[in-house]
């Protein structure tokens, strides 16, 4: 049987204020929580049992999914008291665990989305006889990023994010997916915060234990930002990265149960339950959560609309996040960037980039 580990507990603090109500992977993607996306994900490839280690509203993970039997998986939950870094929430989650100290556990990021072969992964930890197995991408840009080289999948590094062209040795990154020894997460110190990618992963190279990377050029995407979320969510949808979760087939848009579209929504936008989108109105490549509201003739692109919501009529939203229950008043342009707080509420053209007339 194979298991998991799955980190949920950070705050998602480049998500607020979409996080000040929901912890970030419970946010809704493609119509379920994105943690929900990566169960389903991982039960596909094979896993059978995850143990979810949490932190932030933590009662929100339990409250949904219980004991996973609704969801296909076996679910079991670690809570971190105090933030224990990416490390010290993996040694705290594996006290879920019951596999063997030399049987494989492959652990997620909660907040990846990739198109990643897991079973891929085992099997390049099973072949190397490995300590651990890194999922590795390339990426055009990797100066945002660690970098991680290899001589053949032997890791010969971690590398911090380098600060001039010179030190652009690989477009190799650490894409937030790992198959451990059980035995090896048995070492890492417990009970304080520990990071895997400044003292566990070095530690191991500096001990000559085997570390090897297995690049998959295939989909991967940080959800961490507001652009990014909906871009996730949209490829969802539009079945550019698959999902078993995914309610319904893939196409142009994702319609919740009770929603009311009369306008039009493209681009792998997802409406939540309950939603109204007027006529007239345009939704392109955004997320509408639950009872979210979209006037008459309003355009909303790339875009994130909290729960309960109401965006009047004829407004302009691009690149934006409206927390849950904002109002924004008829005729407002909010655009790149800009981000509305709970329960705000905007009159008649308050912000606008242009003129009204």
């Amino acid at each position: 049987m194979l298991e998991s580990i799955l980190l949920v507990g950070g705050k998602g603090t480049r998500l607020r204020p979409l996080t000040i109500n929901h912890p970030k992977p419970m946010l809704p993607v493609a119509g379920v929580p994105f943690t929900e996306q990566q169960s389903a994900i991982a039960r596909a490839a094979g896993v059978a049992r995850v143990a979810l280690g949490t932190s932030y509203r933590a009662e929100v993970f339990s409250d949904y999914f219980g004991d996973g039997t609704d969801f296909g998986v076996a679910l079991d939950y670690r809570v971190e008291a105090e933030p224990l870094g990416t490390g010290g929430a993996i040694r705290n989650a594996a006290d879920a665990l019951t596999c063997g100290p030399d049987d494989p556990v492959v652990v997620f990021n909660g907040d990846i989305l990739t198109g990643l072969d897991i079973a891929g992964l085992v099997d390049a930890w099973r072949a190397a006889d490995a300590d651990v197995a890194l999922y590795l991408t390339r990426v055009a840009d990797p100066r945002a990023f660690g970098l991680v080289p290899t001589e053949g999948e032997r890791v010969t590094a971690f590398l911090e994010k380098p600060q001039t062209p010179e030190e652009i040795v690989t477009d190799q990154i650490n894409a937030g997916c790992y198959v451990f020894r059980r035995s090896v997460i048995d070492e890492i110190p417990a009970g304080r915060p520990v990071s895997v990618e400044r003292e566990t992963f070095p530690g191991l190279l500096a001990a000559g234990r085997t570390v090897v990377g297995h690049v998959d050029d295939g989909y991967w995407l940080d959800l961490g930002t507001p652009l990014a979320f909906a871009r996730g969510s949209a490829d969802i949808v539009l079945g550019r990265v698959a999902s078993p979760a995914l309610p319904g087939s893939p196409g142009q848009v994702l319609i919740g149960a009770g929603a009311q579209v009369e306008g039009s929504c493209t681009a792998g936008t997802a409406v939540g339950r309950e939603a109204v989108v007027s006529a007239g109105a345009q939704v392109v490549g955004s997320v509408l959560f639950d009872s979210a509201q979209i006037g008459a003739d309003s355009v909303v692109e790339d875009s994130i609309i909290g729960a309960g919501a109401v965006i009047g009529p004829g407004c302009v939203i691009r690149s934006a996040v409206i927390g849950d229950g904002a109002r924004i008043g008829a005729g407002n342009e909010l655009l790149e960037g800009v981000r509305v707080w709970p329960g705000v509420e905007l009159g008649d053209c308050a912000v606008r980039f242009s003129s009204d007339q």
